[in-house]
This record gives structure tokens, C-alpha cells and sequence, in this order.
């Protein structure tokens, strides 16, 4: 199995991660942030990854260091478990719908980060989270698991809704794109021979 561990201990956050890349979907999660953990558990059902954090942060602060470290620690344990990418899909699209919440994600398992963030959300809050830590997390996501990153919503008025499909599309598409492709025989799926950089 593709599996990676990675600690991550600053003075704002002390967090460890666990993946499994051709996992179940099976999660134990605990942030301190209860609905960033709703939305990890989100991540880990819907891409079949399973995946352990443990988290304890600043948030007598706020949530943000919790946030964006989660997201740098699970996205190295991302890049760690895929190695060289060989043989991967690579590439992955969907449209994910929750209500009245439409959310369009694509991905490419690059080696290359980037961000694509095209999400604005009616309120500042949801529950006690600001809303402008889902894209600090997803950068920092996509920055350390070296993917390119487009999600876009398209519809929506529930804040909660909005957050959801985010979370669940990403998932959607790393299930697809890092399953291993039986016609890649293993391949590096890029004319270059090599992916990243």
C-alpha cells in the first residue's frame, strides 16, 4: 500500500498525519476544530484515503495556524505516498452537487503546485470558522502535495453547503486521479518521463 507519516511541531501547532492511498476511506480525526474536522472526514470518505490527523493548536488565537499546517502536513504525507506518481491517472474532473450547492473541481497530480480558488462564500462564518481559511487550507494543500488546484463554485447560499462540496469534489478527484491506470503499465504519465519541476 502507498502510505506516508508525517509530524509537523512549530510553536503555533503540533500535528501528526497519516495516509493510505488505497485505503477504504476510513478516518480518525481530531483538530481541536470541529468543523475542519467534518470536512477531513469528508476528504478522507469520499477519495477512499484513509487518513489519521491529530492536531492541537493555537486556538485560543484562532483556528488559522490549525488550518493551514493540517493542510501543509497532510499534503507532504500526500506527495510522500504517491513517490514518483508512476502509473497514476493523473488528471480528474467533477461537478459536485449538495443542495442548492454546485462546486466544480479539476486536478492534475503534477508535481507542480498551483491554486485556482474561485469560491466566494455569502458569510464570514461558518459556525465559529471563518470561511477565509477553506482556501488558506487548500493552498497550503496543493503547495505541499505538489497538485495543480481548480475549484470553482458555481451555485450556492449555505455557507456550510458551499464548504462541503469543496471538500467532497477534491476528494471525488483524488480518488480518480491518483488510482493506479492498468494501461500506464508504469509509466510516469508524462511525455517528459518524469513529473514535477
Amino acid at each position: 500500500m502507498r502510505t506516508a507519516s508525517i509530524t509537523r511541531a512549530t510553536k503555533e501547532t503540533d500535528i501528526a498525519v497519516s495516509v493510505a492511498l488505497d485505503g477504504t476511506g476510513t478516518f480518525d480525526i481530531s483538530t481541536g476544530v470541529g468543523f475542519l474536522d467534518h470536512m477531513l472526514e469528508q476528504l478522507s470518505r469520499h477519495s477512499l484515503i484513509d487518513i489519521t490527523v491529530r492536531a492541537k493548536g493555537d486556538t485560543h488565537i484562532d483556528f488559522h495556524h490549525t488550518a493551514e499546517d493540517v493542510g501543509i502536513a497532510l499534503g507532504q504525507a500526500l506527495r510522500e505516498a504517491l513517490a514518483d506518481m508512476t502509473g497514476i491517472t493523473r488528471y480528474a474532473d467533477c461537478h459536485l452537487a449538495m443542495d442548492e450547492a454546485l462546486t466544480r473541481c479539476a486536478l492534475d497530480v503534477s508535481g507542480r503546485p498551483f491554486l485556482v480558488w474561485d469560491v466566494t462564500f455569502p458569510r464570514d462564518k461558518v459556525g465559529d470558522f471563518d470561511t477565509e481559511l477553506f482556501e488558506e487550507f487548500f493552498r497550503a494543500f496543493a503547495m505541499n502535495a505538489g497538485i495543480t488546484l481548480n475549484i470553482a463554485n458555481l451555485t450556492g447560499t449555505n455557507c456550510h453547503h458551499i464548504a462541503e462540496t469543496c471538500f467532497k469534489a477534491v476528494a471525488r478527484c483524488l480518488r480518480v486521479a491518483i488510482e493506479p491506470d492498468p494501461r500506464q503499465a508504469g509509466r510516469v504519465p508524462s511525455t517528459k518521463g518524469q513529473l514535477g519541476g
